[in-house]
């Protein structure tokens, strides 16, 4: 058995019944800030030019996708060998200048809690539980896997209400900032009310970085059906006054809602 074989085959076992609950509570969904986080610990290797941590990120890496090829396994569609062969077959097909041995080639075809307890124990004492998140990863992905790690070792608010309860304390800590128009408070207490909102998302299991980006897509949908909308009534944006821009808004809104 090769070293690749035996990792899944130690994916399925952990996938299986008598495997990990975390491992097993996991789905394709809940996988993507991990998925992330780990390509970013790479890209953090990699500038860091130590081919040690690299290797230890790339099977970090490797995890994740075996782990989501099981996932998909289990559901029918395709397995790690699947995976593999596609990727291979894709290769193949698009350098015919490196594997076609009929291929006229040119010059330029090449270029272009008790886990946490064990990781503290191999961490040492002079490094933070925080030092694996890479300093690139996405501002609100960082958040909530700060916010998770530290949740870990009992950090954290006791329930729900809590942390709703510090969106309203931040809030209302950025309106004295508002009202004071310092920049440098009023980014302050931004910050931190972002950071509370993150917070929140873990309590109600939605991420904040996957909120966010459906959140930006909607709007981006709904102001283009609104850009339409007006081209189709003769009708310049620029020109509009608020009550005008609104009314279409809510149109838009009500429309995409019915269909």
């Amino acid at each position: 058995m090769t070293p690749f074989e035996e990792l899944v085959t130690i994916v399925a076992r952990l996938r299986s019944p008598g495997g990990c609950p975390w491992d097993r509570g996991q789905t394709l969904e809940s996988m993507r800030p991990y998925l992330v986080e780990e390509a970013y610990e790479v890209i953090d290797a990699i500038e860091a030019g130590a081919p040690g941590p690299l290797q230890e990120e790339l099977g970090d890496l490797l995890f994740q996708v075996v782990l989501l090829a099981r996932m998909a396994e289990e559901a029918g569609t395709f397995d790690i060998q699947a995976v593999s062969r596609g990727i291979a077959d894709k290769m193949v097909r698009r350098h015919p200048h490196v594997f076609d041995p009929d291929h006229v080639s040119s010059d330029d075809e090449g270029s272009v809690a008790a886990w946490e307890a064990r990781k503290a124990k191999e961490r040492g004492a002079d490094r933070s539980m925080l030092d694996g998140l890479p300093a690139a990863l996405p501002a609100l992905v960082r958040a909530h896997r700060v916010g998770e790690k530290v949740a870990r070792v009992g950090f954290d608010w006791p329930d729900r209400d809590a942390v709703r309860a510090k969106v309203d304390e931040e809030l209302a800590e950025l309106d004295e900032a508002l009202a004071s128009g310092d920049p440098a408070a009023i980014e302050h207490e931004y910050g931190d009310t972002l950071l509370a909102l993150s917070n929140l998302g873990r309590f109600v299991g939605v991420g904040p970085e996957e909120a966010l980006r459906t959140a930006n897509s909607r709007f981006g949908r709904r102001f283009r059906a609104v850009e339409r909308l007006a081209a189709e009534r003769g009708l310049l944006l620029h020109e509009l006054d608020d009550d005008a821009l609104d009314a279409l808004w809510e149109e838009v809104k009500r429309a995409q809602a019915d269909g």
